[in-house]
């Protein structure tokens, strides 16, 4: 799972990085607001840890932003004991959650689980694209009348495709979401399992294709004429 740590203590990022790196989380870390849009802009992630003051962008607008933009990544606000208004505007504002510093590491990686799982469980069972459809409770895809079962990775890796249509979806984005760090595992796996897809796609006669964008990664597109 990765996650964006926006947080401009450096100390106190520097140790928050390590503690969820330790528990099995890519972390992205910025200092200020604007690097926080940016980041959010181009590239995918799981959740955010955002600090409410923050130098060029504060906090609260940049939940702001990106909930007026349609973004529903699950946030979670850090802030100051003293900072009550800012909490509440946080939450007004979108934010999933707030934890108030000092905080222990305990709480904020229970917060996560929480966070995340919360956003998870409240989105569609059925991720639909084109004319295939997945089915997050039972691990189908389908498309027409035909379906098929996939096996958990072929499961997760499509969910990254199509939660993310016309995105490139990197080899290393596959290997540390669905892998994780600790993994013996060759970046070569990840084609095989593209591969194992394309031949599931093919079988249920769907429009739908995996496309490499060569040297940078995959993302599912409709077939064209």
């Amino acid at each position: 799972m990765r996650l964006l740590l926006a947080e401009d203590e450096k100390a106190l990022s520097k140790a928050l990085v390590a503690i969820l790196m330790h528990n099995h989380y890519s972390v992205d870390a910025v200092y200020n607001g604007q690097d926080a849009l940016d980041y959010l802009e181009t590239d995918v992630y799981d959740g955010v840890i955002l600090d409410i003051m923050m130098p060029k962008v504060d906090g609260i607008t940049v939940l702001k932003r990106i909930r007026s933009v349609g973004n529903t990544i699950p946030v979670l606000m850090l802030t100051a004991k003293s900072e009550i208004d800012g909490r509440v505007l946080g939450l007004d504002s979108g934010a999933d959650d707030y934890l108030t510093k000092p905080f222990a590491a305990k709480e904020l990686l229970a917060r996560i689980r929480v966070m995340t799982r919360r956003h998870t469980d409240a989105g569609n069972a059925i991720l639909s694209f084109e004319d295939i459809a997945l089915n997050r409770a039972t691990f189908e895809l389908s498309s027409g009348n035909s379906a098929i079962r996939l096996a958990n990775k072929e499961f997760q890796m499509i969910e990254l495709l199509l939660e993310h249509p016309g995105q490139v979806i990197s080899a290393e984005r596959f290997m540390e979401k669905i892998w994780g760090y600790d993994s013996d595992a060759e970046l070569n796996v990840v084609w095989v399992y593209i591969s194992y897809l394309r031949k599931k796609l093919a079988k249920l006669g769907s429009a739908v294709q995996i496309k490499v964008v060569r040297n940078v990664g995959y993302l599912v597109e409709a077939a064209h004429d």
